[in-house]
């Protein structure tokens, strides 16, 4: 498919001309002066990998297990809000995608498109990412359909007690075109953006959920739910060890983006910390910035289990639909398939800590 995009930046570049600037300002922007969108792939830059060599490379598997989950490659789709900006068929499109992938996706709270929907659409393994509302009620009930729909873990986001502020959203004075909506809610009645001369979502945000949250919550989520929990938003190791202290089955080294707190740690310098920390006793997951087959290496190198991925899926989708998510997810297959190569890595269990330069 030489004739298309070669890498996740031109999937980018195509997706850009594809969407109009409320939707592609939207999935791109970061928080104020976007230091922290930036920082994230920046920080992989500097990160100089001490290759191997004469190791039997001949065979490579990229296969790994997440919570039990069987991936064919250590990569798992992040929560993006509002696909069907992107493509008519949104979640559905990236779900069936992922299956495809042989990999897993998360599905956002604001999907355009219901969860029980969003797991049926394919056979891929569906995590549900879950924002507290301050309806506890409301939120109960939505943990409730997503475990009843059959996904396999919670992922909760601990990052935006309110939404950072993303000036270009605020320019734009963002909003759903019509008839969209934020569809896992809409029976609660909590379905629309406000009309508001500013970003809607950043409205929607400080009306409906909880700024409350603390660590006693995932006590409280623990108790309602059998599925795993996953706590997304972390990037200090004591906060780390607190989460799984009171019941977290696994963290997600995430500044959400580049898109809350700006100048916040790029990721894959936070991910250290939280690894030396409870790197041992529980899943390790990092998200922000991740664009090339080589990010993947070295964040499994320094202790992650897997990386999400998110804006690459959204130029995918935006690009052509299920085709452009599955060409996102082959790209980068195909780009860790060689690093691993190239590092003397046959296997994921060969990427160790030694090979990342002091």
């Amino acid at each position: 498919m030489t004739n298309g995009p070669l890498n996740l930046d031109e999937l980018r570049a195509s997706a850009e001309s594809k969407l109009d600037k409320n939707a592609f300002d939207y999935y791109a922007s970061g928080a104020h002066d976007e230091h922290t969108l930036r920082e994230n792939r920046a920080a992989f830059s500097r990160i100089a990998m001490r290759y191997r060599v004469l190791v039997d490379v001949s065979r490579r598997d990229a296969s790994t297990e997440v919570l039990g989950l069987p991936l064919s490659m250590p990569v798992i789709i992040a929560p993006t809000a509002f696909q069907k900006m992107a493509h008519p068929d949104g979640e559905l499109a990236t779900s069936r995608a992922a299956a495809s992938a042989g990999i897993a996706m998360i599905n956002s709270t604001l999907s355009n498109t219901p969860v029980e929907e969003v797991v049926k659409a394919g056979s891929a393994p569906i995590l549900f990412q879950l924002y507290v509302y301050k309806d506890r009620g409301e939120t109960k009930a939505l943990i409730e359909r997503a475990e009843a729909a059959g996904a396999r873990a919670l992922v909760l986001t601990v990052d935006a007690p309110l939404l950072g502020t993303r000036e270009r959203d605020r320019r734009n004075h963002f909003r759903l075109p019509e008839g969209l909506k934020v569809a896992n809610m809409t029976a609660a009645g909590m379905g629309d953006l406000p009309d508001v001369a500013d970003s809607g979502l950043a409205a929607y945000v400080a009306q409906m959920l909880d700024p409350s949250l603390s660590f006693a919550d995932l006590e409280w989520l623990k108790s309602i739910t059998k599925l795993p929990l996953l706590v997304k938003g972390v990037v200090r190791g004591d906060d780390a060890i607190r989460c799984v202290q009171h019941g977290a089955d696994g963290v997600v080294v995430s500044n959400h983006g580049g898109r809350q707190l700006d100048t916040s740690v790029a990721t894959i310098r936070a991910l250290p910390e939280v690894v030396d920390a409870v790197g041992d006793r529980t899943t390790v997951l990092v998200d922000g910035g991740v664009r090339r087959g080589t990010d993947v290496i070295k964040a499994l190198a320094l202790g992650a289990q897997a990386v999400l991925i998110g804006r690459p899926v959204l130029w995918g989708l935006a690009h052509a639909g299920q085709a452009g998510v599955e060409r996102a997810l082959a790209i980068l297959a195909e780009e860790i398939d060689l690093a691993m190569a190239l590092c003397g890595c046959p296997d994921v269990a060969s990427i160790t800590p030694d090979l990342i330069a002091p």
